[in-house]
């Protein structure tokens, strides 16, 4: 499974953030250290899919909160781009996949319920 790096996540970043928002990363959070939880699972097993590749990134992204504005957009995309490099392209209802980010970045879902999401969908437009 091809993951993500830290200057990908950035570039996502930088292009779903407006100018008028507040720019760049917090000074007092780590986005190496929130992709390396994701990495750290991926070495030792524990994601089994490229749906469970993705939601992780988007739930460590979304709760991490590394970035000064942005970060559930960041998050959404960044999943995205994990599906598109590898091999997963698919169409999101936006109302819906919104939703499921602002519980998880609040803590009320996790990314096991994204990636049961995720799959589902992609069942359904086979």
């Amino acid at each position: 499974m091809i993951a993500l790096d830290v200057e990908t996540v950035i570039t996502i970043h930088d292009e779903v953030i407006n100018s008028y928002e507040l720019q760049g990363l917090t000074p007092d959070k780590s986005l190496e250290s929130c992709l390396m939880r994701v990495d750290n699972r991926l070495n030792y097993g524990m994601v089994d899919d490229v749906f469970t590749l993705a939601a992780n990134y988007a739930s460590c992204i979304a709760t991490g909160h590394c970035f000064n504005d942005a970060n559930k957009r960041t998050a959404v995309n960044a999943m995205d781009v994990c599906l598109v490099l590898n091999g997963i392209e698919l169409d999101f209802d936006e109302e819906s996949l919104g939703k499921i980010i602002i519980l998880i970045a609040n803590g009320h879902r996790d990314e096991t319920y994204l990636a049961r999401w995720l799959r589902e969908l992609y069942k359904l437009s086979m």
